[in-house]
């Protein structure tokens, strides 16, 4: 990981809230793994502590995040222009191994879908997603996954876009064709996951949505529950994570 002065390239709102901010550096990013995420600074120095984002896609010297707007962090970040500079440390926690899985099944709830882009990146792997989000203005990130998955499946509450329900169900019916899961999303969705796939022999990955401290694991503000050889163990998100095995975590 690299604590690095990156500079604004762009910061707009895509969809009602959320916000995809590209920075970019005069440097090489350090290698990145899909799942990883950034602890970003925010431009009120008031707010001393800095924000987890997901390392939405990348290049050499450039990444690209997304957030929604919840506090006065995130809301002091949407003002910030093209041209401001900030400081991130990246790339922090340990992401996705597909390495050994061919058809991937990819499960994303809200803004958990953004976490699940960047995996996209792997090479000589296909990719089906089952995206989910609340009503067609919170829609995002439809377009690069349609580039970048054999099959794209988008579900809203209320039915104003895409299929009307959850995602979840259609996902479960396809299930036998995949090699491996990933997920990011509510915890009510991974709960839901976790219960359907406990008679199923597949692996099953989570990217925990978790309130962070100090991002490094030092703080341990972000613990969750996980059982390790028959033990129930306090995990942290940011450093032992944020990506588990779903199947091992306590919900």
């Amino acid at each position: 990981m690299k604590d690095i002065l990156f500079t604004i390239a762009d910061n707009c709102e895509i969809a009602e809230g959320i916000y995809r901010l590209e920075l970019t550096c005069g440097e090489s990013l350090p290698p990145i793994i899909a799942g990883q995420f950034l602890h970003l600074e925010v431009p009120d120095k008031r707010l001393l502590m800095r924000r987890p984002f997901c390392i939405y896609d990348y290049k050499a010297d450039s990444v690209i995040t997304y957030y929604v707007v919840v506090g006065k962090g995130t809301y002091s970040l949407s003002r910030a222009q093209a041209g401001d500079k900030l400081r991130a440390i990246l790339p922090l926690g340990n992401g996705f191994d597909v390495s050994g899985y061919k058809k991937i099944a990819l499960l994303g709830g809200g803004m958990g879908c953004a976490e699940l882009y960047s995996v996209t990146k792997t090479e000589g792997k296909e990719f089906y997603a089952y995206l989910g989000f609340a009503n067609k203005r919170k829609v995002a990130f439809l377009e690069d996954f349609e580039r970048k998955v054999k099959r794209l499946n988008v579900f809203t509450d209320d039915g104003s876009y895409g299929e009307k329900g959850f995602a979840l169900p259609a996902l479960l019916k396809d299930i036998a064709q995949f090699d491996a899961v990933l997920a990011c999303g509510p915890t009510p969705m991974l709960k839901a996951l976790q219960g359907a796939v406990k008679d199923i022999q597949l692996p099953v990955f989570a990217s925990l949505e978790q309130r962070m401290g100090c991002g490094v694991g030092a703080c341990l503000a972000c613990t969750c529950k996980v059982k390790e050889n028959g033990e129930v163990r306090h995990k942290r998100v940011c450093a032992d994570g944020p990506v588990f095995d779903l199947r091992n975590v306590i919900l």
